[in-house]
């Protein structure tokens, strides 16, 4: 039997993982020394009172997990006879998969007869969302992993995902976007255009001054990069910005038409320690990212 993994970090919820077959790899991050991991130590995100902290002062931390860590995930499937699909978040953003590949290497010796995939999505939030969705969708119709992998090396690069970040001191804290210069965007009210690109990496596209403009630059991403978005979910993501996620989505609809398969998700906890508080993304089936 084939089983799904997918993390924290591409805004799959505990329900919405169980929908589709995935199990979750939870991504921690650490205020105060105390480090969290999402979904293991709590059962819902409370996204307004974590975005309300951050707005407060509070600048979180994250951090790679340990090879133990994903050997306590695998294992047990591969000592059950199972192989392992993993879907996950930016390879390119973080250490945290040199631990992953130590584990996995461990557990083939020691289970040689076991497969493991993997899937690297280029994206993270909503960007590997759409990714990790489409892949469900398609494990839960039958696909094999051949036929999955296959679908992903020609898709990956057509999600794209462009947002904008408020307050540019978590970005300069966390230093996870290049190009962007944090403490005068700030002070100035410029909000940065960033996408994933297709190393995986965020990187900041322009620059607009003020909310509205940001929002209307989002949805001028959607019409000239857009293909066949009709046909794939349009994920729409805040973080604690409910009102201007909700423009968005009003403007798409304007913008597409009201048939659009749109989903509204809250950015997790640990991702959004990058972007800070009045984040809002789209995420979207393009021509290219």
């Amino acid at each position: 039997m084939l089983i799904l993994f997918t993390d924290t970090d591409t805004d799959l919820t505990p329900k919405a993982a169980k929908e589709f077959g995935y199990h979750l790899i939870s991504m921690p991050y650490s205020i105060d020394g105390k480090t969290t991991y999402p979904y293991e130590d709590f059962e819902e995100f409370d996204a307004h009172s974590f975005y309300d902290m951050l707005r407060n002062g509070v600048l979180p931390n994250t951090s790679a997990i340990s090879s133990e860590s994903y050997k306590k995930y695998f294992e047990p499937h591969f000592k059950n006879g199972d192989d392992i699909l993993y879907v996950h978040f930016s390879a390119a953003m973080t250490a945290t998969f040199e631990a992953m590949d130590k584990a996995v290497a461990e557990l083939k010796q020691k289970y040689p007869e076991r497969k493991f995939y993997s899937i690297d999505t280029k994206g993270i939030t909503i960007g590997s969302l759409n990714i990790v969705e489409e892949i469900g969708d398609m494990y839960k119709s039958g696909k094999t992993v051949e036929e999955i992998m296959s679908w992903a090396k020609e898709e990956i690069d057509h999600f794209a995902v462009y947002f904008f970040a408020d307050d540019l001191k978590f970005f300069k804290h966390s230093g996870r976007v290049s190009g962007l210069a944090g403490t005068m965007g700030t002070l100035l009210g410029i909000r940065p255009i960033i996408c994933m690109n297709s190393e995986g990496k965020m990187v900041s596209v322009g620059k607009e001054k003020g909310r509205a403009k940001a929002l209307t630059r989002l949805i001028k991403y959607v019409e000239e990069l857009g293909s066949e978005i009709e046909k794939h979910r349009i994920i729409v993501a805040h973080t604690d910005a409910p009102e201007l996620a909700g423009e968005a989505i009003s403007m798409l609809k304007e913008k597409f038409g009201t048939d659009l398969r749109i989903e509204l998700v809250d950015v997790n906890p640990t991702a959004g320690s990058h972007c800070g508080p009045s984040t809002v993304g789209i995420s979207f089936h393009a021509i290219h990212r």
